[in-house]
């Protein structure tokens, strides 16, 4: 039977109060999605509004197109699916087997504190289900409590966007908190490769990536665990 995954994007557009805008990250989401539909993975994709989310304008520069953001770019089907993600409030853990978080700037600003994120979040762990999250969307499972009341991510090893990265993008100023010192602040481990290399690490049922070049990598280790 194939696996159902859900992908739960940000709807957020705002760079903080810079006037520049953000929200998903292309490769993020590429890179995973076609993992994931490569594999025979039926996938839902849901935002916290609903319909389209927005595109961090900076992933779709030259410098950051790979081959995944350049089949996404000409894949007619995902863009009409993406048009039309499902309200966040609507989405059951009960239908799926797993759920994997893109990143971007935005996540930071409405998927951290969202209310309905955070029960989705913990109606999988309490199904024992992966929760995977990359670059900055590991914001998503900070506020997420296991069965016991206790962080989810506490004692855990834990990756997402380093302190470095956000220094040499020159945000730290303009982000609402650095990802990296609140992983420290819930008592998680965090842990990171070299800036902008290929690093995702699992611990238990939480599979987070560090930065865009990780979203394949912890797409990977979702599948390899779903496979088990």
């Amino acid at each position: 039977m194939a696996l159902n995954i859900l992908m739960v994007l940000t709807s957020h557009a705002d760079l903080g109060d810079t006037g520049e805008k953000t929200g998903f990250w292309v490769e993020e989401f590429a890179a995973p999605y076609y993992i994931f539909k490569d594999a025979g993975v039926n996938m839902t994709l849901a935002s916290p509004l609903g319909g389209q989310p927005p595109v961090d304008p900076k992933s779709e520069l030259e410098d950051f197109q790979t081959a995944a953001t350049k089949r996404f770019d000409a894949d007619s089907e995902v863009q009409k699916l993406i048009a039309n993600t499902v309200e966040l409030s609507s989405v059951n853990a009960d239908d799926y087997d797993a759920v994997f978080y893109p990143g971007g700037h935005g996540p930071l600003w409405d998927l951290t504190d969202n209310t309905d994120s955070i029960s989705l979040l913990e109606n999988f762990v309490a199904q024992n289900k992966p929760v995977s999250a990359v670059c900055h969307a590991t914001a998503a499972l900070l506020n997420v409590k296991d069965t016991n009341g206790e962080f989810f991510i506490k004692g855990k090893e834990i990756t997402g966007f380093s302190n470095s990265e956000e220094d040499a993008v020159q945000l730290r100023e303009v982000v609402p908190f650095m990802l990296e010192d609140e992983i420290v602040n819930r008592n998680a481990q965090y842990q990171s490769g070299a800036d902008w290399h290929p690093f995702a690490i699992q611990d238990g049922l939480a599979i987070t990536g560090q930065n865009p070049a990780s979203s394949e990598l912890a797409a990977e280790k979702l599948l390899t665990f779903l496979a088990k």
